[in-house]
């Protein structure tokens, strides 16, 4: 474990077959970089899936394996491919695995370079990427050898709007899983159909199918699954989209135990 990439928790007793991950609520930046940046921006860094490990804080409490990024998604977004293949080639922004700019285009370092050298990059995944991804692999590894079968659920958040991704804003909650490929129809459609219990707007598959983390690590032929929610986050944070909430993450946290505790049965 390197408490410094991620913070890792591990239940201490009624453990289930759940790995939770947050890999882009980070907002550190190592000291040998940080100068590179423009400090206004970095001071919040305004794609960090804000408070979504807080969000989550219940999870230890239903027994799944937790971990969340310490670093930012600006140093090295950890769900993305290494070889930095595209996710989507529907003419959307996508930042790349070492971000040059944020989700708006503006230029993240002072010297507003267009991209970050070949040579830093492989730094940055060699120091960053490859710890918190090797303990995604060690983790599930072990969930999945002690139940006989695992689920990945990677949890993102994005604002309402976001014009260089789409033009209009997103669904209250979207559930990926690589076009019905990283894990069982079964556990899909529970999933489903507790996220539309509730009265929050889901959308499935769309505009998000599950990032490198979903498509990497969701095997359901080895009883190796995966599942990416994104959700607004004025749903558990404030209009501003820059404050926690907590009576909307209340609200939201209760919507999320029903949906793993389902799945947590289905599981065992």
């Amino acid at each position: 474990m390197n408490p410094f990439i991620y913070k890792l928790t591990i239940p201490e007793r009624d453990a289930v077959p759940i790995l939770i991950s947050v890999p882009h609520c980070g907002i550190l930046f190592p000291d040998s970089i940080k100068d590179q940046y423009k400090s206004e921006l970095i001071a919040a860094p305004d794609d960090t899936d804000w408070f979504v490990d807080e969000l989550y804080n219940f999870a230890p409490d239903l027994g799944a394996t937790m971990i969340a990024a310490n670093y930012s998604r600006w140093v090295v977004d950890l769900n993305r491919d290494p070889k930095s293949k595209p996710l989507y080639t529907d003419g959307r922004i996508i930042t790349a695995l070492c971000p040059a700019t944020d989700f708006l285009g503006n230029p993240l370092y002072k010297d507003s370079r267009k991209e970050v050298s070949d040579a830093e990059v492989q730094q940055r995944v060699d120091l960053y990427y490859k710890p918190y991804h090797n303990e995604i692999v060690k983790q599930l590894d072990r969930l999945k050898n002690k139940f006989g079968k695992v689920l990945l659920w990677d949890c993102h958040s994005i604002r309402q709007v976001v014009p260089t991704i789409q033009k209009d804003k997103f669904p209250d909650l979207i559930l990926g899983d690589s076009d019905e490929t990283s894990a069982s129809i079964d556990l899909i459609n529970s999933t489903l159909n507790n996220l539309r219990s509730s009265s929050y707007s889901v959308s499935h598959n769309h505009p998000f199918k599950g990032g490198y983390i979903t498509r990497q690590y969701g095997k359901p032929n080895i009883n190796q699954h995966a599942l990416q929610l994104e959700m607004s986050k004025v749903h558990y944070m404030d209009d501003t989209e820059t404050r926690f909430d907590i009576t909307r993450a209340n609200k939201m946290r209760e919507l999320l135990k029903k949906a793993l505790r389902e799945l947590i049965a289905k599981l065992q």
